[in-house]
């Protein structure tokens, strides 16, 4: 099995961080994985994505062109990639940027208002994982588990508020109804 992941947003979001995420998770797993960056010069506040691949079999390119799972955390981004999200995919966007929903009927579209979310929960700037909780519950790629096991790992032990805050955002993703 193979799924392929396009994170896509400003800098300063997280993109590169939540597929980083994913990626490691997918590792640690036993999985292939592939992690593949992309940012504009303007760094925060420039467009942002980033290519993830998870597979049982080896990845021959790092480039996810028609992804099986978009996260878009902005409606530029959305537009972007809207039509080229695989059928039977999932759109999974962040609905306190985003207002316009998609019309198409191929493809399992949700919306978490990821932004709105983690302001009012004292996580500010952690959007980003909020949505990727609720990418997880959605499409069963890897478990909640995986994630917060990985997060551990990548999270230094004198950032330990950022590992819980983090954590406590994905969990409020996975069971945002």
């Amino acid at each position: 099995m193979t799924t392929k992941i396009l994170i896509a947003g400003f800098g300063g979001q997280g993109i590169l961080f939540t597929g980083k995420a994913l990626a490691y998770a997918g590792l640690k797993c036993g999985k292939e994985v592939s992690w593949l960056p992309s940012y504009g010069p303007e760094m925060r506040g420039g467009t942002a994505n980033c290519s993830i691949t998870i597979s049982d079999s080896p990845i021959g390119s790092p480039i996810v062109d028609k992804p099986d799972v978009l996260i878009a955390m902005n409606l530029p981004s959305l537009e972007k990639y809207y039509d080229e999200t695989e059928p039977k995919g999932y759109i999974i966007y962040d609905s306190s940027l985003i207002i316009k929903q998609g019309t198409r009927d191929d493809v399992i579209t949700v919306g978490i208002p990821a932004t709105k979310m983690a302001s009012d929960n004292g996580l500010d700037g952690l959007a980003n994982m909020i949505i990727l909780g609720k990418t997880l519950k959605e499409t069963g790629i890897l478990t909640l588990e995986q994630i917060e096991s990985s997060l551990s790992q990548m999270v230094p032990a004198k950032k330990a508020e950022l590992l819980k805050n983090n954590i406590r955002a994905i969990e409020l993703g996975y069971n945002y109804l």
